[in-house]
Formats: structure tokens, sequence, C-alpha cells
């Protein structure tokens, strides 16, 4: 791990870590100003497809009848616990992949 293997010049770890503090919004940044680090780019990745699919999952279930006021109680829980550990594991240098999103953000890295 080390910053010059970056191209903002911070460490990677810390990078990747910061893909993941305003959810899919620092997905997309990272996307955009990493150019050459893969491990922070598929970090950016994973916190776009998970945050952005929780969100978009959460304005959905807006509109269900009874089950969907239910669902949107349950994705805060889970998005904190996710957004925790997906920082976490970042954080550490761990190329952490959720099952299937994981797989996709790393194929289109």
């Amino acid at each position: 791990m080390g910053k010059d293997n970056t191209s903002l010049g911070i460490n990677e770890n810390i990078e990747a870590l910061l893909c993941y503090v305003l959810g899919w919004l620092t997905g997309i940044l990272f996307l955009l100003l990493e150019k050459k680090n893969r491990f922070v780019r598929f970090h950016a990745m994973q916190s776009l497809f998970v945050f952005l699919a929780l969100f978009v999952i959460s304005l959905v279930a807006e509109f269900i009848p009874i089950v969907g006021p239910l669902i949107s109680i349950l994705i805060l829980p889970v998005s904190i616990v996710l957004w925790v550990l997906l920082m976490f594991k970042a954080y550490q240098g761990e190329k952490y992949k959720l099952p299937w999103i994981g797989d996709f953000a790393e194929s289109k890295v």
C-alpha cells in the first residue's frame, strides 16, 4: 500500500475508505478522479453499485403499500452495517467483495 500508485497521491487504503464515505456519490467521485489504481477503482465501483441499488430500492419501496414501509425500515440498518464494514475492510487494504455486486464491480474495473 502506498501513495505512489494512486492518481491523487493519497494512500490507497485511505482513498478506498473514502470511496464509501458518502455512498454512491463518493463512488462516482473516485471513479472520475482515480485513473490508475485498480484497488481504489474497485472500491469506488462497489460503493457506487451497492449504495445506488439500496437508494433505488428504498425509493421504489415508498410506492409499495403495506410492505414498502417495512422494506424501507430494513434498508437503513443494512446500509449502515454495509457502510461500516466496507470502509473498515477498505482501510485494512482488503479487496472485500460482496456477493454478486463485488464480482460485477470487479468486472467493470
